[in-house]
């Protein structure tokens, strides 16, 4: 997991993005819409950000529907100090 973690906030273009969404959903679960409205960003821009994250195990939501609400997995919680790491890294 601290590889994907690694590969997927920092290994990429989008690894900025990717970490501030990882860290607004931290502090409360939101749906893609509050997202994109909280972090100021094109609406598909945070749909395609997230669907990186859900694909790698990192976030998880809450079904398919339009409103679905995004969290981190257990397992992304369980490896957060990498997680941390990383933002230390990128801010």
């Amino acid at each position: 997991m601290e590889a994907v973690l690694w590969y997927v906030l920092t290994g990429t273009r989008g690894g900025t993005n990717r970490v501030r969404i990882l860290k607004a959903l931290n502090q409360r679960p939101r749906n893609a819409n509050q997202l994109a409205g909280d972090l100021d960003l094109d609406y598909k821009t945070v749909r395609h950000h997230l669907d990186v994250l859900v694909d790698n195990n990192v976030l998880e939501n809450s079904g398919d529907d339009y409103g679905a609400v995004y969290l981190p997995t257990d397992q992304a919680r369980h490896h957060w100090e990498t997680i941390e790491d990383i933002i230390e890294q990128v801010d």
